[in-house]
């Protein structure tokens, strides 16, 4: 990671320098950015009540162009707490993409997969504490499977366009489709079999979205578990993952109302991936089934246009596709926007989760936002 950021560091120092003529001239379209995070929560879980400040993350990224029909971009992501995978310090975006075509454009490397409105959002513009449990649990973020966080991403190709274009030039359809590893960031494949991820969505009117998503693919470990009769077998345990989503946005005069609903089938490993010692561990959750689900539906409406906004999330899962373990959080709050680079978000919810004794409870949080 020090290295990695030392070569971002170099970057920017060259492209601060482009003016001297021996400086190549893509140089010149190089861009240092980033943004942080800085969060309290409270939470009365019965058993585990916490009240904290906590440094959520920081990112770094350089991006820019070369040759007019190449964007690239690196990222590298930083939290408070560096004791697990989930926690520690990491590269999260690097990638490049041909972009002369847009009907057709080309991206390789490590990116956010093309699965769900939701994920693709930048973490200050989705509006929430978080993405939706769904989301996070079914695409890569604390993924069910038991492969480590990977923020929403996956290492492979992808190919992406616009079609069907009105009289006014507005596209009035979207496709995206890419070949992936299945097994999260900055990991190699390991069963050899790759993951296809596609989506698709309408746009009839202005501001509107409605698609459908699916994943076929597996995650993968290489080590020894028990098989049903009890004996010890070793070698690559294959867990075929099977999942869609279907979606839907609106926004308008500054509203914003989007909801969705995704379904996963498929078996998870019973330890969470968060150390090099946990990839042998290839033993399987039965307990928690082969099937999984959840939605979430949210509005946030402006009080004082690009000042003030009002939210309300509505975010279900369930995570063996069962009402009995279901976890259900009724949210409310508001975002405030200092100015374009500084943003306060305050929010309340109410949690009802049926896999604890207690189920109900209340969370506060509260995160002030930055850019630069």
């Amino acid at each position: 990671m020090k290295r990695t950021m030392m070569t971002l560091a170099a970057v920017a120092v060259m492209a601060a320098a482009g003016a001297e003529n021996k400086t190549p001239a893509w140089i010149n379209n190089v861009r240092l950015s980033g943004y942080g995070m800085a969060q309290y929560q409270y939470s009365g879980q019965d058993g585990a009540e916490s009240n904290s400040f906590n440094l959520r993350l920081l990112r770094v990224s350089l991006d820019g162009r070369i040759a007019t029909d190449w964007y690239w971009k690196a990222q590298v992501q930083f939290n408070g707490n560096t004791s697990t995978l989930g926690n520690s310090s990491r590269l999260v975006d690097l990638f490049a993409e041909w972009q002369r075509f847009g009907f057709m454009r080309v991206k390789v490397g490590q990116f956010k997969r093309p699965f769900s409105f939701d994920n693709p959002l930048h973490p200050i513009d989705q509006g929430f504490l978080s993405v939706a449990q769904s989301v996070s649990r079914l695409v890569y973020f604390a993924d069910r499977s038991g492969a480590h966080p990977s923020n929403g991403r996956d290492i492979g190709v992808q190919l992406e366009g616009d079609l069907v274009k009105n009289a006014a030039g507005r596209p009035l359809l979207h496709y995206q489709a890419g070949v992936f590893n299945g097994q999260g960031i900055n990991t190699k494949d390991v069963d050899q079999q790759k993951e296809l991820i596609g989506g698709v969505w309408v746009m009839p009117v202005a501001g509107l979205r409605l698609g459908v998503f699916g994943s076929e693919g597996s995650y993968s470990r290489k080590g020894s578990w028990k098989n049903l009769q009890g004996n010890d077998v070793a070698g690559v345990r294959r867990l075929p993952q099977h999942r869609y989503a279907i979606s839907g946005e609106y926004k308008f005069c500054d509203w914003t109302v989007r909801s969705e609903y995704i379904h996963s089938t498929g078996k998870a490993f019973q330890t969470t991936y968060n150390s090099s010692a946990d990839l042998s561990k290839c033993d399987v959750n039965e307990a928690l089934g082969a099937k999984a689900d959840g939605a979430y539906a949210l509005v946030i409406a402006p009080v004082l246009p690009k000042k003030l906004y009002a939210k309300v999330r509505y975010d279900l899962y369930r995570p063996s596709a069962s009402w009995r373990t279901s976890k259900t959080l009724y949210e409310v709050g508001a975002n405030f926007m200092f100015n374009k680079n500084v943003q306060l978000n305050t929010e309340y919810l109410r949690v009802n989760d049926r896999s604890l004794v207690c189920h109900d409870y209340d969370m506060v949080d509260v995160q002030l936002d930055f850019r630069f």
